[in-house]
């Protein structure tokens, strides 16, 4: 039986992909009164938490995990498409996005974040298939790409905080071949992905020069996220 102070479910993972999907949640008991006092019996991790992550990105996620960040995690609920409307700048749209993912579903604090790459003067998301991710990555060959993540934190429903990097990759030129067999081990887990490429993967193969936060590329800048955590005291200083 899994317990909690005050959280109602617990979404069980089913997909280790940038667009994992979530089973029906667990149904949890309410921690009794008498268990508080020896509280060394439960893991925190079952607990009440006040920080919410607007996403599904693994990625995203193990991030969290691996820094040691208390939170829960639900989809965000934004017509992108919608909000892109008028805007042309990958920061604007990465800022955009990430602040209204955060403002999308209630909670205490809730990170929203968002990336976008930008290359040759166009601006690309997910490819929709295979074939438009080769599409992409033939155009990306040897020129330089930028991508862009940006984060914010709302508060009770209101923007609190936000930040966004860009980091710039040179593409080499790459064969057919390669693309072909590229993704034939990388699909469909690049099609969650701006850039059809994971940079934890075979990805890192796409590059001759990287210049930028390695969490940014990640899809998430991670260390202005801590740091505005400590500042809220959601994390210890």
């Amino acid at each position: 039986m899994i317990h909690s102070l005050g959280i109602d479910s617990v979404p069980v993972e089913k997909s280790s992909n940038e667009s994992s999907v979530y089973a029906d949640k667990s149904t949890v008991e309410r921690v009794p009164s008498v268990a508080l006092a020896s509280l060394r019996c439960f893991s925190t991790r079952l607990f009440c938490l006040s920080l919410t992550l607007a996403s599904t990105s693994a990625i995203r996620r193990r991030m969290l995990d691996c820094a040691g960040v208390e939170y829960t995690s639900a989809r965000p609920d934004v017509d992108e498409a919608e909000l892109k409307l008028g805007l042309c700048s990958a920061r604007d749209i990465a800022v955009r996005l990430a602040e209204a993912k955060s403002l999308s579903i209630p909670g205490a604090w809730v990170i929203g974040s968002d990336s976008v790459v930008s290359s040759g003067g166009r601006l690309f998301g997910q490819p929709r298939d295979r074939h438009e991710a080769a599409e992409h990555l033939r155009f990306f060959s040897g020129k330089e790409m930028e991508l862009t993540s940006a984060v914010a934190l709302a508060r009770g429903g209101e923007l609190d905080w936000s930040h966004v990097e860009t980091a710039r990759l040179l593409v080499r030129h790459l064969s057919d071949d390669f693309i072909a067999h590229y993704l034939a081990a990388e699909w469909p887990e690049v099609g969650y992905t701006v850039g059809a490429f994971r940079l934890e993967a075979r990805g890192v193969q796409l590059f001759e020069r990287i210049d930028g936060d390695h969490f940014t590329i990640l899809g998430m800048p991670l260390i202005p996220l801590l740091g505005a955590l400590r500042e809220r005291g959601l994390l210890p200083a």
